[in-house]
C-alpha cells in the first residue's frame, strides 16, 4: 500500500512541478528524447501536458525534479508538502493546492497540520502586507528583529 502511495505521490509531485517549472527556470542537463524516454518508463505514457512543454526545457526540468524529491533531499517529504502547501495557498493555485493537501496527508499529516501549514503561510503573508505596505524601513526591522532574537535567546537560557 506504502509503496502505491509513494507511486502515486511522485506521479502527481512530477506532474505539479513540471508545472511550476514550465518558466524554464533549471538548465537542460538531459535531451528531450532521453527525458521523453524517463517520463514514459516512470508514468507508463508521456502525458499531453509534456507535448506543450518547451522540448529545450523539459530535460532540466526532469533532472531538477529528480534531484529535489530524491532521498538527498534535507527536507522530509511531508514537511516539503506542507511547506509547498503553504506557498500554493498563497500564490493562490488550486491545483497545487489539491496536489499538496492530497500529497501530505499520503505522506502521514495530520488535518491539524495541513491547517497550520496554511495558517503558517497566512501569517506571513500578512505581516508581509503590514511591512510593505507600511514601508517600514527594512534597515530598522533587521536591527529590531535582531534584538528580539537576542532577548528571546537570552530569556531561553534562564
Amino acid at each position: 500500500m506504502k509503496k502505491m502511495i509513494y507511486s502515486s505521490l511522485k506521479k502527481w509531485s512530477f506532474l505539479v512541478t513540471m508545472m511550476l517549472l514550465s518558466a524554464g527556470i533549471f538548465a537542460q542537463d538531459m535531451s528531450y528524447d532521453n527525458a521523453k524516454k524517463e517520463i514514459e518508463e516512470e508514468f507508463g505514457m508521456f502525458p499531453s501536458m509534456f507535448e506543450v512543454f518547451p522540448e529545450h526545457a523539459l530535460g532540466g526540468a526532469w533532472e531538477s525534479f529528480k534531484k529535489l524529491n530524491s532521498p538527498e533531499s534535507k527536507i522530509p517529504a511531508k514537511y516539503r508538502e506542507l511547506l509547498q502547501l503553504a506557498v500554493a495557498a498563497q500564490i493562490p493555485c488550486d491545483y497545487c493546492i489539491h496536489y499538496h493537501t492530497a500529497s501530505a496527508k499520503a505522506y502521514g499529516a495530520t488535518e491539524e497540520e495541513i491547517q497550520e501549514a496554511v495558517a503558517q503561510g497566512a501569517q506571513t503573508r500578512h505581516w508581509s502586507m503590514i511591512l510593505q505596505g507600511n514601508q517600514i524601513d527594512f534597515e530598522k526591522f533587521k536591527s529590531e528583529f535582531d534584538a528580539m532574537m537576542q532577548h528571546m535567546a537570552a530569556k531561553s537560557k534562564k
